[in-house]
């Protein structure tokens, strides 16, 4: 009996990795094909060329557009957990009336769909001059990466000794200091998974970036993916549409792996208490 439970565990792990794992295996494998090759249903490669690639970067700036995408995402992480992590202090160490109730109403805000609020951003932006504006797009970002990574922050932060706290202000330490020398060291695994999950959520993001941009000089690489276009409006690249995808997803990936361990302290340690 044991040794069948094994077996039909493995085997739902091979099924959950084959599910997973196949379709990007099969973009990475159309990415090397070319012409009618592409439409052949085939499941190993046979032939290796990296036209579709070559062939990406010099029908459009898909670099800068790449480069558009490091900026936004890095921008918006770094303002998300410099904000997350000062809000985190005053709503997980600081006792003043209507702490939970504000707690609760930045989590509610991501709760709302971005075509919900796509209009009322959209004139915000507008008025701001911010329009096909790379800054634009770091503030729109924000209401969805700020509220999680704030909730986050603010459950690991309730959970560091006290006792930390006060010996730092019996040393005359301000609580900025506090907040960089004392809590931020203990706080990297909260700030690994809040921040790459941030990285992760402005890199991806399509329905803001093809709103609040209009020139390809400042669109991201979604919206860049999303207007590939062929030789006509029948037809579609497809070869090249899988070397961009490929090109955007190897990143994240090779972040994730990298910071695994500390993703998954991060997530655990944020979920032992409320």
């Amino acid at each position: 009996m044991a040794i069948i439970k094994r077996i039909a565990f493995y085997a739902l792990v091979i099924f959950i990795l084959l599910f997973s794992l196949f379709p990007f295996y099969y973009a990475i494998i159309t990415s090397f094909r070319s012409g009618s090759e592409l439409f052949k249903v085939e499941y190993l490669p046979h032939s290796f060329s990296i036209a579709n690639y070559v062939s990406l970067f010099e029908s459009q700036p898909f670099g800068v557009n790449i480069l558009n995408s490091v900026i936004v995402a890095g921008a918006v992480v770094v303002l998300s957990l410099g904000l997350g992590v000062t809000a985190a202090y005053a709503l997980g160490r600081v006792r003043f009336r209507g702490r939970k109730t504000l707690l609760l109403t930045i989590l509610s805000v991501s709760m709302f769909p971005q075509v919900a609020v796509l209009s009322g951003m959209f004139e915000l932006i507008r008025s701001l001059g911010l329009y096909n504006n790379l800054a634009g797009l770091c503030l729109s970002y924000m209401i969805f990466t700020l509220p999680f990574t704030v909730w986050v922050l603010t459950t690991f932060m309730r959970d560091l000794p006290l006792e930390l706290e006060e010996a730092a202000i019996v040393d005359g330490a301000t609580p900025w200091v506090t907040i960089t020398k004392v809590f931020m060291p203990l706080m990297w695994p909260a700030l690994v998974t809040t921040g790459l999950l941030a990285f992760i959520a402005a890199w991806n993001e399509f329905l803001f970036a093809l709103t609040f941009t209009l020139t390809n000089a400042e669109r991201t690489v979604p919206v860049a993916i999303a207007l590939i276009s062929g030789a006509s409006q029948y037809e579609l690249p497809w070869g090249n549409i899988m070397a961009a995808s490929v090109i955007v997803t190897v990143p994240l990936i090779v972040m994730v792996l990298i910071f695994q361990r500390r993703i998954v302290s991060g997530l655990t340690a944020g979920a032992v208490k409320g």
